[in-house]
């Protein structure tokens, strides 16, 4: 898809490149082209959006419809408070024709390197697409990630990554095994214990904080904007203070509190579970909580208790890998755990005109912390145009007084020969 580009700024000699075309790369591309710098989104799949129309059927925004949209476009109401995958997907390409945004798919990016003051980006076909700045915006659920269990191979077909899970229409009277219970295992399950499995159980490694979506009528991402700037320390208390009040005590069903605060564990990466049928299915016995999978032998699965169970399906919802490094892992501008070293309308140090959005996992809500970086992105980078044009037209005027100053002299010049050759004439005669 390629829709036409408003005249761009006189300042961007190369295009500003975004590579991704999820809800982050839309939004720092419509925020772009708000302040006239021309962007060009490219998205390796066919679409934009294409992770959400991967996502399973179930899955609703954990996030308010209305603090969940991006610059330049409210969600509509009818989508409801809590927005459809499906719904979603619409909104982005609505998003898409409404910015008549310039996007190009089935172009995938390998390689970024810096060039001068520019960057060039190795593609698929063997382009090489020179840019002014690059945004990444890839995701931070990009490449499924599996752990490497012992026996895993010989296992076989019957563990798939939740990123092919759909509906429990398949899983009908089976005994299912679901692995981790971050938000994606922790609503897989709870959708295949209303679906129709036979069993389901659920392996939990270290349990998690579990809050309700909403508090009379209060949603969990409000507190999570109030509380994000406050101390560590204070949002653990209020955290664990919250806990007692509003969520049940699982201990007697193997899922007991956490024993670390929800701030702490969420600036180790990982973010308090929505609860959206979890902890009924739990208390009524539907969900069983079973220890850590330790590996697999002989058609079963070892757990970190010492006991083997052999469902009849595995669902690993062991989270993805930012699968950065091949990039730009040559750059420097990657951390021990191969995120960025730089978000927002910050580049890296060693790597100026590279900016990164998406790569963090806030309790805030993704999409709305997408928007705002979209919005800082975009101003940085159109400032930084701005400047860099200036200096450039300045330096061309300089150039422009050093030339008429020459033809000034040239002038004067001229004017000598011809007062000498007067004077030659004037000797003749």
């Amino acid at each position: 898809m390629v829709t036409t580009p408003r005249t761009p700024s006189p300042q961007a000699v190369h295009p500003v490149y975004v590579i991704g075309g999820g809800p982050g790369g839309l939004a720092v591309a419509a925020a772009l082209r708000a302040r006239g710098v021309r962007a060009v989104v490219l998205e390796k799949s066919d679409a934009v959006g294409a992770s959400w129309r991967a996502h399973y059927d179930r899955l609703r925004l954990h996030t308010t419809r209305r603090l969940s949209a991006l610059p330049g476009l409210k969600m509509p109401r009818s989508f409801g408070r809590w927005v459809a995958r499906a719904d979603v997907v619409r909104y982005l390409e609505t998003y898409a024709e409404k910015h008549e945004l310039e996007i190009v798919t089935g172009v995938e990016v390998h390689r970024v390197e810096r060039s001068g003051a520019d960057w060039v980006l190795h593609a698929t076909g063997g382009r090489l697409l020179t840019g002014s700045a690059v945004v990444v915006a890839t995701g931070y659920n990009h490449t499924p990630h599996l752990p490497e269990w012992p026996g895993l191979q010989e296992y076989g077909a019957r563990l798939t990554h939740a990123r092919a899970y759909r509906n429990p229409e398949p899983y009908a009277g089976q005994d299912v095994l679901v692995v981790g219970i971050g938000n994606t295992g922790a609503e897989i399950a709870a959708d295949l214990a209303e679906g129709g499995a036979a069993r389901v159980r659920l392996a939990v490694r270290t349990a998690p904080h579990i809050v309700r979506r909403t508090t009379l009528g209060w949603p969990a991402q409000r507190s999570g904007i109030l509380v994000r700037r406050l101390p560590v320390v204070l949002v653990d208390r209020m955290g664990a203070l919250l806990a007692r009040l509003a969520s049940p005590d699982l201990t007697a069903h193997g899922l007991p509190r956490p024993d670390k605060g929800l701030a702490t564990r969420q600036r180790e990466g990982a973010i308090p579970v929505q609860d959206v049928g979890l902890i009924d299915a739990v208390r009524a016995g539907k969900v069983e909580i079973v220890a850590a999978v330790e590996g697999f032998e002989d058609g079963g699965v070892l757990l970190a208790d010492g006991s083997r169970i052999t469902p009849d399906a595995v669902i690993a919802a062991t989270g993805y890998r930012r699968a950065l490094e091949p990039l730009l892992g040559h750059l420097d501008v990657l951390d021990g755990r191969g995120l960025p070293v730089a978000h927002g309308a910050r580049s890296p140090r060693e790597a100026p005109g590279l900016y990164f959005t998406g790569f963090t996992n806030p309790i805030s809500g993704m999409l709305r912390e997408l928007a705002r970086d979209a919005e800082r992105i975009a101003r940085w980078i159109a400032r930084t145009a701005a400047k860099r044009g200036a200096e450039q037209g300045g330096r061309g005027a300089e150039q422009g007084g050093r030339g008429v100053e020459q033809g000034g002299h040239g002038t004067d010049q001229g004017g000598r020969e011809t007062d000498q050759g007067g004077r030659g004439v004037d000797q003749d005669v």
